[in-house]
């Protein structure tokens, strides 16, 4: 028996404090609910478990992104919804001035609405923004230029007659014959150049290939239309007919109108690197559509087919000028005659069309990222049940292990005194 070290006190105190400790850790778990609440408590989990929340807070933030993106998306498709109705009323338009009922007069109040329509539809285009941003001009975003296209080159000369009116009855181009009949019974001399210039733009098949313009007192400028004339110049021949034309492509003045132009706007639609989709919104202004274009030039609508007798209205006359337009030297669809505007239809029926594509389009992302937000949050759901198994505490479980180790360090106090009294028995032997 000895005095100096109570070996049964020390170990008794050893495993209080070891039980202590315990609880104390288990009281911590269960007060945060955490099963790791530093790293000493699990290394390898709270590195695995770090990478999780860091995906979760990503799928997280991205299903925020793609709602973001349909906000976008929905207000660029709600102006086009107002673009379309302006369509629809600008179609009604050119019906309506298709109808020979109507008085000059008449036609002059029809396309003042033309031409304010057809401002209205690049000022929308212009002006629609989702957060400080152009979404239908072909200049927010990721621009995309397009593509170039020449739509006439006004001022080609490719074959001129000079004499067209000296007693001939029948001029031929390309092998085409146009014979001129004034009066309808009778085939007579052509009286000026003016009745050539008639046949010629009203021929089914000549109109598609050239446009004819009086030149001068009895000459006949053909101007050749982009894609559909000779290569060379063409062959006009007739009684009196003198040809003085160029046989390749004076450089001149062209008309180009600019079509296919987008603006392309990422989302980021996922946690990591790379995980994005991009929405491409094309240019819905009055240019792009084919409904605004240079006086007197050919109107093609969105397409490339020239629509025959389709043109923009002249620019001489201050009426017509449009605004909210970024080149102030265009002009609506002409509309001032039956045959003008009766191509107009079909110029505005290519619009709509169109829009109604883009529409579509929009309304197809739309779709797609809802598609992707239920897909994020059930990602995210999973990632949060996996990471919650690592860094969570099962509080029935932890509350069985403190009630455990509370016993354990009462026990461990108990055997502690008594191990204190076990050496004053050392006194009964020295009485």
């Amino acid at each position: 028996m000895i005095i100096n070290h109570n070996l049964g006190a020390m170990n008794a105190n050893r495993n209080m404090g070891i039980n202590s400790s315990n609880a104390n850790k288990s009281m911590e778990k269960l007060s945060s609910g955490l099963k790791i609440n530093k790293a000493g408590d699990d290394a390898a989990g709270l590195a695995i478990s770090e990478k999780m929340r860091g995906q979760i807070r990503g799928l997280d933030q991205a299903g925020a992104n793609a709602q973001d993106g349909i906000s976008m998306i929905q207000t660029g498709e709600g102006a086009l919804n107002e673009t379309t109705s302006i369509l629809q009323r600008m179609r009604e338009l050119a019906v309506q001035g298709s109808n020979d009922t109507n008085t000059i007069d008449d036609r002059k109040q029809i396309q003042k609405e033309m031409n304010q329509l057809t401002s209205e539809v690049s000022r929308i285009g212009e002006n629609t923004e989702f957060n400080g941003q152009k979404l239908l001009n072909g200049e927010g975003g990721v621009v995309s230029a397009g593509t170039k296209t020449t739509v006439a080159k006004v001022d080609e000369v490719l074959g001129e007659t000079t004499a067209a009116t000296v007693g001939t009855t029948d001029v031929t181009i390309d092998g085409k014959k146009l014979s001129y009949n004034a009066t309808g019974g009778g085939t007579t001399n052509f009286k000026d150049a003016a009745d050539l210039v008639t046949l010629i733009n009203g021929d089914a098949e000549l109109k598609l290939k050239y446009l004819a313009v009086a030149d001068g007192a009895a000459g006949v400028k053909l101007t050749q239309i982009t894609g559909k004339g000779s290569a060379t110049a063409p062959t006009i021949e007739g009684a009196g007919v003198v040809t003085t034309g160029k046989a390749g492509v004076t450089e001149a003045a062209a008309y180009d109108r600019t079509s296919g132009a987008s603006s392309a706007f990422t989302f980021q639609i996922g946690a990591n690197q790379k995980q994005q989709f991009t929405a491409n919104i094309s240019d819905m202004r009055s240019a792009a559509l084919g409904i605004a274009g240079k006086a007197g030039a050919a109107a093609i609508g969105v397409g490339t087919d020239v629509v025959a007798d389709a043109s923009f209205v002249d620019i001489t006359d201050d009426t017509n000028v449009l605004s909210d337009t970024t080149d102030k030297t265009e002009r609506a669809l002409d509309i001032s005659d039956s045959t003008k505007a009766s191509a107009a239809i079909k110029v505005l029926d290519a619009a709509t069309a169109s829009v109604s594509g883009e529409r579509a389009k929009l309304g197809a992302y739309s779709n797609r990222l809802d598609h992707t937000i239920a897909n994020l949050g059930t990602s995210s759901e999973n990632l949060t049940s996996a990471e919650s198994r690592i860094r969570d505490v099962d509080m029935a479980k932890e509350m069985s292990t403190f009630s455990k180790n509370n016993i354990l360090n009462q026990a461990a106090q108990a055997m502690l005194a008594q191990a204190n009294q076990q050496p004053q028995q050392v006194l009964a032997l020295l009485r």
